[in-house]
Protein backbone atom coordinates (compact mmCIF):
# COMPACT_ATOMS: atom_id res chain seq x y z
CA UNK A 1 0.00 0.00 0.00
CA UNK A 2 1.26 3.61 -1.16
CA UNK A 3 1.84 6.14 1.76
CA UNK A 4 -0.48 8.30 -0.36
CA UNK A 5 -3.29 5.76 0.04
CA UNK A 6 -5.86 6.34 3.42
CA UNK A 7 -5.69 3.65 5.72
CA UNK A 8 -8.59 1.24 6.02
CA UNK A 9 -11.27 1.72 8.28
CA UNK A 10 -11.99 -0.80 10.80
CA UNK A 11 -15.34 -2.55 10.31
CA UNK A 12 -17.40 -0.84 13.55
CA UNK A 13 -17.96 -3.07 16.23
CA UNK A 14 -21.29 -4.62 17.29
CA UNK A 15 -21.71 -5.76 20.50
CA UNK A 16 -22.70 -9.74 21.33
CA UNK A 17 -26.26 -10.37 20.73
CA UNK A 18 -27.88 -10.87 24.42
CA UNK A 19 -31.11 -12.95 25.27
CA UNK A 20 -33.03 -10.68 27.08
CA UNK A 21 -35.29 -12.19 28.77
CA UNK A 22 -38.51 -9.84 29.69
CA UNK A 23 -38.74 -9.46 33.68
CA UNK A 24 -41.99 -10.79 33.88
CA UNK A 25 -44.12 -13.57 32.47
CA UNK A 26 -46.91 -12.03 30.63
CA UNK A 27 -50.37 -13.85 32.18
CA UNK A 28 -53.77 -14.12 29.94
CA UNK A 29 -55.37 -12.55 33.54
CA UNK A 30 -53.84 -9.10 32.61
CA UNK A 31 -54.90 -9.18 28.76
CA UNK A 32 -58.22 -10.39 29.95
CA UNK A 33 -58.85 -10.41 34.07
CA UNK A 34 -60.93 -13.34 35.68
CA UNK A 35 -63.35 -12.47 37.87
CA UNK A 36 -63.46 -14.92 41.11
CA UNK A 37 -66.88 -16.30 39.86
CA UNK A 38 -65.29 -17.38 37.05
CA UNK A 39 -62.43 -19.18 38.83
CA UNK A 40 -65.25 -20.53 41.30
CA UNK A 41 -66.89 -22.25 38.03
CA UNK A 42 -64.02 -23.18 36.84
CA UNK A 43 -63.95 -25.55 40.06
CA UNK A 44 -67.04 -26.56 40.52
CA UNK A 45 -66.66 -27.80 36.68
CA UNK A 46 -63.76 -29.73 37.89
CA UNK A 47 -65.21 -31.66 40.94
CA UNK A 48 -68.00 -32.55 39.06
CA UNK A 49 -65.93 -34.23 36.34
CA UNK A 50 -64.22 -36.16 39.30
CA UNK A 51 -67.44 -36.84 40.91
CA UNK A 52 -69.05 -38.56 37.65
CA UNK A 53 -65.36 -41.08 37.28
CA UNK A 54 -66.53 -41.38 41.19
CA UNK A 55 -69.97 -42.28 40.35
CA UNK A 56 -69.17 -44.12 37.11
CA UNK A 57 -66.97 -46.41 39.04
CA UNK A 58 -69.42 -47.28 41.58
CA UNK A 59 -71.95 -48.12 38.99
CA UNK A 60 -69.22 -50.39 37.09
CA UNK A 61 -68.44 -51.48 40.63
CA UNK A 62 -72.17 -52.71 41.08
CA UNK A 63 -73.13 -53.96 37.71
CA UNK A 64 -70.34 -56.68 37.16
CA UNK A 65 -72.77 -59.07 38.84
CA UNK A 66 -74.71 -60.98 36.44
CA UNK A 67 -77.96 -60.79 38.75
CA UNK A 68 -77.58 -57.27 37.76
CA UNK A 69 -76.66 -56.49 34.34
CA UNK A 70 -79.25 -53.82 34.28
CA UNK A 71 -76.74 -51.62 36.01
CA UNK A 72 -75.16 -51.19 32.52
CA UNK A 73 -77.84 -49.19 31.32
CA UNK A 74 -77.25 -46.44 33.94
CA UNK A 75 -73.73 -46.93 33.50
CA UNK A 76 -73.51 -46.70 30.04
CA UNK A 77 -75.44 -43.14 30.58
CA UNK A 78 -73.04 -41.82 32.85
CA UNK A 79 -70.14 -42.77 31.14
CA UNK A 80 -71.02 -41.64 27.80
CA UNK A 81 -73.28 -38.65 28.47
CA UNK A 82 -71.70 -37.38 31.81
CA UNK A 83 -68.09 -38.34 32.44
CA UNK A 84 -66.16 -39.11 29.06
CA UNK A 85 -67.36 -35.59 27.91
CA UNK A 86 -66.31 -34.46 30.94
CA UNK A 87 -62.94 -35.86 30.99
CA UNK A 88 -62.44 -34.70 27.30
CA UNK A 89 -63.23 -30.90 28.20
CA UNK A 90 -60.95 -30.82 30.74
CA UNK A 91 -58.25 -32.53 28.83
CA UNK A 92 -59.25 -30.39 25.28
CA UNK A 93 -58.81 -27.05 28.04
CA UNK A 94 -55.19 -27.86 27.96
CA UNK A 95 -53.69 -29.08 24.55
CA UNK A 96 -56.64 -27.67 22.39
CA UNK A 97 -55.54 -23.90 21.03
CA UNK A 98 -58.53 -21.65 21.94
CA UNK A 99 -57.97 -19.35 18.89
CA UNK A 100 -59.08 -19.74 15.15
CA UNK A 101 -57.56 -22.61 13.28
CA UNK A 102 -60.21 -23.24 10.28
CA UNK A 103 -61.89 -25.90 12.78
CA UNK A 104 -65.61 -25.87 15.11
CA UNK A 105 -65.45 -27.34 18.90
CA UNK A 106 -67.81 -29.78 20.10
CA UNK A 107 -69.28 -28.84 23.41
CA UNK A 108 -66.89 -31.76 25.05
CA UNK A 109 -63.51 -29.63 23.15
CA UNK A 110 -62.55 -31.91 20.95
CA UNK A 111 -62.60 -30.66 17.58
CA UNK A 112 -65.49 -30.77 14.92
CA UNK A 113 -66.35 -30.11 11.47
CA UNK A 114 -63.68 -27.87 9.18
CA UNK A 115 -64.89 -24.15 8.70
CA UNK A 116 -65.62 -24.54 4.84
CA UNK A 117 -67.70 -21.72 4.10
CA UNK A 118 -67.63 -17.97 4.11
CA UNK A 119 -70.87 -14.88 3.92
CA UNK A 120 -70.90 -11.61 3.63
CA UNK A 121 -73.90 -9.82 4.24
CA UNK A 122 -76.21 -9.55 7.15
CA UNK A 123 -78.18 -12.21 9.11
CA UNK A 124 -81.65 -11.18 7.12
CA UNK A 125 -79.53 -11.87 3.81
CA UNK A 126 -78.34 -15.36 4.92
CA UNK A 127 -82.21 -16.20 6.27
CA UNK A 128 -83.37 -14.95 2.89
CA UNK A 129 -81.37 -16.85 0.77
CA UNK A 130 -81.25 -20.10 2.42
CA UNK A 131 -84.97 -20.34 2.51
CA UNK A 132 -85.23 -19.28 -1.10
CA UNK A 133 -82.69 -22.22 -1.83
CA UNK A 134 -84.47 -24.86 -0.46
CA UNK A 135 -82.87 -24.81 3.71
CA UNK A 136 -84.76 -25.07 6.56
CA UNK A 137 -84.05 -23.71 9.66
CA UNK A 138 -83.14 -25.89 12.45
CA UNK A 139 -85.05 -25.88 15.85
CA UNK A 140 -83.18 -24.99 19.08
CA UNK A 141 -82.36 -27.95 21.11
CA UNK A 142 -85.01 -28.32 23.74
CA UNK A 143 -86.55 -30.96 25.90
CA UNK A 144 -89.74 -31.30 23.36
CA UNK A 145 -87.37 -31.16 20.32
CA UNK A 146 -84.82 -33.47 21.36
CA UNK A 147 -87.59 -36.09 22.33
CA UNK A 148 -89.16 -35.28 18.96
CA UNK A 149 -85.46 -35.95 17.41
CA UNK A 150 -85.69 -39.68 19.05
CA UNK A 151 -89.30 -40.78 18.24
CA UNK A 152 -88.49 -40.00 14.68
CA UNK A 153 -85.40 -41.64 14.51
CA UNK A 154 -86.35 -44.68 15.93
CA UNK A 155 -89.74 -44.48 13.77
CA UNK A 156 -88.17 -42.96 10.86
CA UNK A 157 -90.35 -40.48 10.81
CA UNK A 158 -89.66 -37.42 8.88
CA UNK A 159 -88.82 -34.41 10.86
CA UNK A 160 -87.54 -31.57 8.70
CA UNK A 161 -86.66 -28.99 11.10
CA UNK A 162 -84.89 -31.12 13.37
CA UNK A 163 -82.15 -29.75 15.51
CA UNK A 164 -78.35 -30.40 15.77
CA UNK A 165 -75.81 -31.06 17.71
CA UNK A 166 -73.91 -27.40 19.12
CA UNK A 167 -70.60 -26.77 17.99
CA UNK A 168 -68.59 -23.94 19.11
CA UNK A 169 -66.39 -21.35 17.03
CA UNK A 170 -65.10 -17.85 18.34
CA UNK A 171 -65.68 -19.65 21.92
CA UNK A 172 -69.49 -19.49 21.61
CA UNK A 173 -72.82 -22.03 20.65
CA UNK A 174 -73.32 -21.67 16.64
CA UNK A 175 -75.88 -19.04 15.88
CA UNK A 176 -78.35 -21.04 13.53
CA UNK A 177 -78.43 -23.87 11.19
CA UNK A 178 -80.09 -24.79 8.11
CA UNK A 179 -80.82 -28.36 6.91
CA UNK A 180 -82.49 -29.96 4.42
CA UNK A 181 -83.83 -33.55 4.77
CA UNK A 182 -83.19 -36.57 2.47
CA UNK A 183 -86.41 -38.64 1.29
CA UNK A 184 -88.26 -37.82 4.78
CA UNK A 185 -85.46 -39.78 6.39
CA UNK A 186 -84.50 -38.47 9.76
CA UNK A 187 -80.94 -40.16 9.76
CA UNK A 188 -79.50 -38.63 6.05
CA UNK A 189 -79.62 -34.91 5.98
CA UNK A 190 -77.66 -31.92 4.32
CA UNK A 191 -76.89 -29.26 7.38
CA UNK A 192 -74.55 -26.31 7.67
CA UNK A 193 -73.96 -24.77 11.04
CA UNK A 194 -73.36 -20.48 10.90
CA UNK A 195 -71.24 -18.26 13.27
CA UNK A 196 -71.11 -14.50 13.14
CA UNK A 197 -67.56 -13.17 13.21
CA UNK A 198 -66.24 -10.72 15.67
CA UNK A 199 -66.27 -7.11 15.07
CA UNK A 200 -63.30 -6.32 13.21
CA UNK A 201 -61.85 -9.34 12.83
CA UNK A 202 -60.18 -10.82 9.53
CA UNK A 203 -59.34 -14.43 8.15
CA UNK A 204 -55.94 -15.26 7.75
CA UNK A 205 -54.70 -13.49 5.00
CA UNK A 206 -56.25 -10.37 5.43
CA UNK A 207 -59.65 -11.80 4.02
CA UNK A 208 -63.11 -10.54 5.42
CA UNK A 209 -66.07 -12.65 5.94
CA UNK A 210 -69.18 -10.92 8.58
CA UNK A 211 -69.95 -15.24 8.89
CA UNK A 212 -68.46 -18.24 8.84
CA UNK A 213 -70.40 -21.76 8.25
CA UNK A 214 -69.25 -25.59 8.46
CA UNK A 215 -71.59 -27.42 6.09
CA UNK A 216 -71.36 -31.90 6.53
CA UNK A 217 -73.53 -34.21 5.07
CA UNK A 218 -75.07 -36.68 7.62
CA UNK A 219 -75.05 -40.43 6.29
CA UNK A 220 -76.57 -42.08 9.04
CA UNK A 221 -77.06 -43.10 12.65
CA UNK A 222 -74.17 -44.27 14.96
CA UNK A 223 -72.17 -44.15 18.52
CA UNK A 224 -69.32 -41.52 18.62
CA UNK A 225 -66.04 -42.77 18.53
CA UNK A 226 -64.62 -40.49 21.31
CA UNK A 227 -67.99 -40.42 23.59
CA UNK A 228 -69.92 -43.52 22.97
CA UNK A 229 -72.96 -41.34 22.43
CA UNK A 230 -75.45 -42.23 20.09
CA UNK A 231 -74.80 -39.24 17.16
CA UNK A 232 -75.31 -38.66 13.37
CA UNK A 233 -72.11 -40.14 11.24
CA UNK A 234 -71.08 -37.39 8.43
CA UNK A 235 -69.78 -38.76 4.98
CA UNK A 236 -65.90 -37.76 4.55
CA UNK A 237 -65.60 -35.81 1.69
CA UNK A 238 -67.13 -32.34 3.05
CA UNK A 239 -66.18 -30.49 0.26
CA UNK A 240 -68.93 -31.82 -1.57
CA UNK A 241 -71.35 -30.63 0.74
CA UNK A 242 -69.70 -27.50 0.76
CA UNK A 243 -70.12 -27.49 -3.20
CA UNK A 244 -73.77 -28.53 -2.93
CA UNK A 245 -74.34 -25.63 -0.42
CA UNK A 246 -73.07 -23.15 -2.55
CA UNK A 247 -74.62 -24.40 -6.21
CA UNK A 248 -77.93 -24.52 -4.89
CA UNK A 249 -77.39 -20.74 -3.71
CA UNK A 250 -76.15 -19.71 -7.00
CA UNK A 251 -79.18 -21.68 -8.36
CA UNK A 252 -81.76 -19.68 -6.97
CA UNK A 253 -79.69 -16.46 -6.14
CA UNK A 254 -77.72 -16.41 -9.89
CA UNK A 255 -76.83 -13.20 -9.20
CA UNK A 256 -75.15 -13.74 -5.59
CA UNK A 257 -71.28 -13.45 -6.37
CA UNK A 258 -68.77 -16.45 -4.65
CA UNK A 259 -65.28 -15.67 -3.87
CA UNK A 260 -63.50 -19.19 -4.16
CA UNK A 261 -60.16 -18.73 -1.52
CA UNK A 262 -58.31 -21.70 -2.74
CA UNK A 263 -55.75 -23.35 -0.45
CA UNK A 264 -57.42 -21.37 2.38
CA UNK A 265 -55.85 -24.35 4.41
CA UNK A 266 -53.64 -27.29 3.47
CA UNK A 267 -55.79 -29.85 2.28
CA UNK A 268 -55.78 -32.58 5.00
CA UNK A 269 -57.14 -35.86 5.89
CA UNK A 270 -58.30 -36.04 9.41
CA UNK A 271 -61.10 -37.03 12.33
CA UNK A 272 -64.13 -34.71 13.76
CA UNK A 273 -65.47 -34.80 17.20
CA UNK A 274 -67.59 -38.26 16.60
CA UNK A 275 -65.03 -39.61 14.81
CA UNK A 276 -65.66 -40.33 11.65
CA UNK A 277 -63.42 -39.54 8.90
CA UNK A 278 -62.60 -35.90 6.92
CA UNK A 279 -61.36 -34.96 4.26
CA UNK A 280 -60.97 -31.42 2.52
CA UNK A 281 -59.07 -29.75 -0.73
CA UNK A 282 -58.65 -26.79 1.65
CA UNK A 283 -60.35 -24.25 -0.44
CA UNK A 284 -63.42 -21.54 0.90
CA UNK A 285 -65.76 -20.32 -0.89
CA UNK A 286 -67.03 -16.72 0.45
CA UNK A 287 -70.87 -15.74 -0.42
CA UNK A 288 -71.78 -12.27 -0.68
CA UNK A 289 -75.64 -12.74 -0.11
CA UNK A 290 -75.82 -8.79 0.42
CA UNK A 291 -76.27 -8.75 -3.19
CA UNK A 292 -79.20 -10.83 -3.02
CA UNK A 293 -82.96 -9.65 -4.28
CA UNK A 294 -84.95 -9.57 -1.82
CA UNK A 295 -88.19 -11.18 -2.37
CA UNK A 296 -89.87 -12.11 1.08
CA UNK A 297 -87.59 -9.97 3.78
CA UNK A 298 -88.36 -11.60 7.44
CA UNK A 299 -87.93 -9.41 10.73
CA UNK A 300 -84.58 -9.62 12.41
CA UNK A 301 -84.21 -12.32 14.80
CA UNK A 302 -83.14 -10.40 17.37
CA UNK A 303 -81.00 -11.50 19.84
CA UNK A 304 -82.59 -10.44 22.86
CA UNK A 305 -81.65 -11.37 26.63
CA UNK A 306 -80.18 -15.21 27.09
CA UNK A 307 -82.03 -18.25 27.02
CA UNK A 308 -82.26 -20.18 29.86
CA UNK A 309 -80.66 -23.34 28.75
CA UNK A 310 -81.93 -26.49 29.45
CA UNK A 311 -78.92 -27.72 31.24
CA UNK A 312 -80.09 -25.36 34.17
CA UNK A 313 -83.33 -26.36 34.35
CA UNK A 314 -82.68 -29.88 34.38
CA UNK A 315 -80.05 -28.91 37.40
CA UNK A 316 -83.26 -27.56 39.35
CA UNK A 317 -85.31 -30.38 38.32
CA UNK A 318 -83.39 -32.84 39.72
CA UNK A 319 -83.02 -30.73 43.22
CA UNK A 320 -86.76 -31.04 43.23
CA UNK A 321 -86.65 -34.36 42.48
CA UNK A 322 -84.43 -34.55 45.73
CA UNK A 323 -86.89 -33.27 48.09
CA UNK A 324 -89.88 -35.05 46.86
CA UNK A 325 -88.22 -38.59 45.79
CA UNK A 326 -88.13 -41.92 46.95
CA UNK A 327 -84.57 -40.59 48.24
CA UNK A 328 -86.49 -38.50 51.01
CA UNK A 329 -89.06 -41.43 51.99
CA UNK A 330 -85.56 -43.37 52.37
CA UNK A 331 -84.52 -41.05 54.97
CA UNK A 332 -87.86 -41.37 56.56
CA UNK A 333 -88.22 -44.60 57.09
CA UNK A 334 -84.30 -44.39 58.54
CA UNK A 335 -85.20 -42.11 60.98
CA UNK A 336 -88.19 -44.23 62.32
CA UNK A 337 -86.05 -47.03 63.02
CA UNK A 338 -85.34 -46.80 66.78
CA UNK A 339 -82.49 -49.41 67.96
CA UNK A 340 -82.62 -51.61 70.51
CA UNK A 341 -80.46 -50.29 73.54
CA UNK A 342 -79.25 -53.17 75.93
CA UNK A 343 -79.31 -51.96 79.74
CA UNK A 344 -76.06 -52.36 80.22
CA UNK A 345 -74.42 -49.69 77.29
CA UNK A 346 -77.08 -47.41 76.63
CA UNK A 347 -75.75 -44.22 77.23
CA UNK A 348 -72.40 -44.86 74.90
CA UNK A 349 -74.98 -46.92 72.19
CA UNK A 350 -77.48 -44.31 72.29
CA UNK A 351 -74.39 -41.71 71.16
CA UNK A 352 -73.45 -43.93 68.50
CA UNK A 353 -76.88 -44.35 66.86
CA UNK A 354 -77.76 -41.13 66.72
CA UNK A 355 -74.44 -39.80 64.62
CA UNK A 356 -76.43 -41.06 61.56
CA UNK A 357 -79.26 -40.18 62.25
CA UNK A 358 -77.83 -36.37 62.87
CA UNK A 359 -76.21 -36.52 59.81
CA UNK A 360 -79.35 -37.27 57.72
CA UNK A 361 -81.67 -34.61 59.56
CA UNK A 362 -78.47 -32.36 58.45
CA UNK A 363 -78.90 -33.54 54.81
CA UNK A 364 -82.68 -33.21 55.36
CA UNK A 365 -82.22 -29.86 56.22
CA UNK A 366 -79.77 -29.14 53.12
CA UNK A 367 -81.86 -30.75 50.15
CA UNK A 368 -84.64 -28.20 51.45
CA UNK A 369 -82.25 -25.19 51.53
CA UNK A 370 -81.61 -26.69 47.80
CA UNK A 371 -84.95 -26.74 46.80
CA UNK A 372 -85.59 -22.85 47.76
CA UNK A 373 -82.50 -22.03 46.04
CA UNK A 374 -83.66 -24.10 42.69
CA UNK A 375 -86.95 -22.31 42.99
CA UNK A 376 -85.07 -18.85 43.19
CA UNK A 377 -82.90 -19.98 40.09
CA UNK A 378 -85.81 -21.05 37.93
CA UNK A 379 -87.49 -17.12 38.24
CA UNK A 380 -84.23 -15.80 37.46
CA UNK A 381 -81.84 -15.02 40.20
CA UNK A 382 -78.37 -15.85 38.90
CA UNK A 383 -76.07 -15.81 42.35
CA UNK A 384 -78.26 -18.63 43.93
CA UNK A 385 -76.63 -20.93 41.54
CA UNK A 386 -73.32 -20.33 43.01
CA UNK A 387 -74.71 -20.87 46.41
CA UNK A 388 -76.30 -24.49 44.78
CA UNK A 389 -72.64 -25.20 43.53
CA UNK A 390 -71.28 -24.76 47.02
CA UNK A 391 -73.95 -26.48 48.63
CA UNK A 392 -74.17 -29.50 46.71
CA UNK A 393 -70.11 -29.78 46.60
CA UNK A 394 -70.46 -29.89 50.21
CA UNK A 395 -73.17 -32.41 49.95
CA UNK A 396 -71.45 -34.86 47.93
CA UNK A 397 -68.38 -34.66 50.17
CA UNK A 398 -70.09 -35.41 53.36
CA UNK A 399 -71.85 -38.79 52.03
CA UNK A 400 -69.33 -39.76 50.04
CA UNK A 401 -66.72 -39.45 53.11
CA UNK A 402 -68.72 -40.69 55.46
CA UNK A 403 -69.97 -43.72 53.94
CA UNK A 404 -73.83 -42.61 54.46
CA UNK A 405 -74.57 -42.93 50.94
CA UNK A 406 -74.48 -47.09 50.91
CA UNK A 407 -77.89 -46.91 52.09
CA UNK A 408 -80.36 -47.62 48.79
CA UNK A 409 -82.18 -44.65 48.97
CA UNK A 410 -79.38 -42.70 50.08
CA UNK A 411 -77.08 -43.49 47.04
CA UNK A 412 -79.69 -42.34 44.63
CA UNK A 413 -79.84 -39.10 46.74
CA UNK A 414 -75.91 -38.59 46.28
CA UNK A 415 -76.43 -39.87 42.77
CA UNK A 416 -79.08 -36.97 41.69
CA UNK A 417 -76.74 -34.59 43.49
CA UNK A 418 -74.17 -35.33 41.59
CA UNK A 419 -76.12 -35.42 38.46
CA UNK A 420 -77.53 -31.50 39.78
CA UNK A 421 -74.20 -31.03 39.99
CA UNK A 422 -73.19 -31.53 36.43
CA UNK A 423 -75.93 -29.72 35.05
CA UNK A 424 -75.22 -26.64 36.72
CA UNK A 425 -71.47 -26.05 36.40
CA UNK A 426 -72.07 -27.35 32.69
CA UNK A 427 -70.53 -24.45 29.53
CA UNK A 428 -74.30 -23.64 28.52
CA UNK A 429 -75.31 -22.68 32.45
CA UNK A 430 -71.60 -21.09 32.90
CA UNK A 431 -72.08 -18.66 29.73
CA UNK A 432 -75.95 -17.93 30.40
CA UNK A 433 -75.10 -16.39 33.82
CA UNK A 434 -71.69 -14.27 31.81
CA UNK A 435 -73.96 -13.10 29.74
CA UNK A 436 -77.30 -12.32 32.48
CA UNK A 437 -74.43 -10.61 34.05
CA UNK A 438 -73.15 -8.51 31.47
CA UNK A 439 -76.75 -7.62 31.21
CA UNK A 440 -76.69 -6.45 34.38
CA UNK A 441 -73.25 -4.53 34.15
CA UNK A 442 -74.38 -2.64 31.16
CA UNK A 443 -77.88 -1.83 32.70
CA UNK A 444 -75.76 -0.42 35.89
CA UNK A 445 -73.53 0.98 33.71
CA UNK A 446 -76.30 3.18 31.83
CA UNK A 447 -78.11 3.96 35.38
CA UNK A 448 -77.79 7.55 36.64
CA UNK A 449 -75.89 7.96 39.14
CA UNK A 450 -78.56 9.63 40.92
CA UNK A 451 -81.21 7.03 40.53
Amino acid sequence: MSPSQPAPKAPPHKPMPVYDHPPAKVHADTVRPRYLSTMLDVGFFVFGSLASVWLTWLLAADGFSLSRLWYWIPFWVVLTYIALPRVHRILTWIYVPDYFIGRARTSDGLLGDPVNLGFRGTEEDIHQVMRDSGWSLAEEITPRSAWRMVVSSLLRRSYPTAPVSPLHLFGRRHDFAYQQEVDGNPHQRHHVRFWRTPEGWLLPGGHQADWLAAGTYDRSVGLSLFTLQVTHRIDADIDIERNYIVSTIEHHHPEVPVEVIEKFSTGYHHRNGGGDQIKTDGDLPIVDVSAAVQNDPQPHLSDGPPRRPSSLILGCALILLMSIGPAVVGIVASLDAEPVVEAEQGPALVTAMSRPAVLIALIVVTVLTLTALALATALGVVWTRTVMLFVLTALILVMGVSGIREEPALLGLWSLAILALLALSSTSVRTYVEAKRALRREARGQTPSGS
